[in-house]
């Protein structure tokens, strides 16, 4: 059974740090690509970045690139979201997906994530960024 559970999430003052963590379990991240989802009230769900079964590809969407780093250890089968810089913008549920198909490839950095192209949502970790 493919599950996954994220955690990391917190309060945080703006300009702070948060690094989320996303384990796995029912498959090995070394097959699918992993995406980090957010959804902030009121708002559709965005994917934020994207990390390739290999690792030799990430995404980032623009409103997060330079701040936000994906990474992952396949040994832990975890994967890392390390978030810096952050701001009021940012306050959302967070969520891992992994690829519905192995084949599945990150965007190019002008392309976009498709929700739809990932499945077996966690049960989120909750950002709030405010002073």
């Amino acid at each position: 059974q493919v599950q996954l559970v994220e955690s990391g999430g917190g309060l945080v003052q703006p300009g702070g740090s948060l690094r989320l963590s996303c384990v796995a379990s029912g498959f090995t991240l070394d097959l699918y690509a992993i995406t980090w989802f957010r959804q902030a009230p009121g708002k559709e769900r965005e994917g934020v970045s994207c990390i390739s079964s290999s690792a030799g590809t990430k995404y980032y969407a623009d409103s997060v690139k330079g701040r936000f780093t994906i990474s992952k250890d396949n040994a832990k089968n975890t994967v890392y979201l390390q978030m810096n810089n952050l701001i009021p913008e940012d306050t959302a549920v967070y969520y891992c997906a992994p690829s519905r198909s192995s084949w599945y490839q990150c965007p190019s950095p002008s392309g976009t994530i498709i929700s739809s192209d990932f499945g077996s949502w966690g049960q989120g970790t909750q950002v709030t960024v405010s002073s």
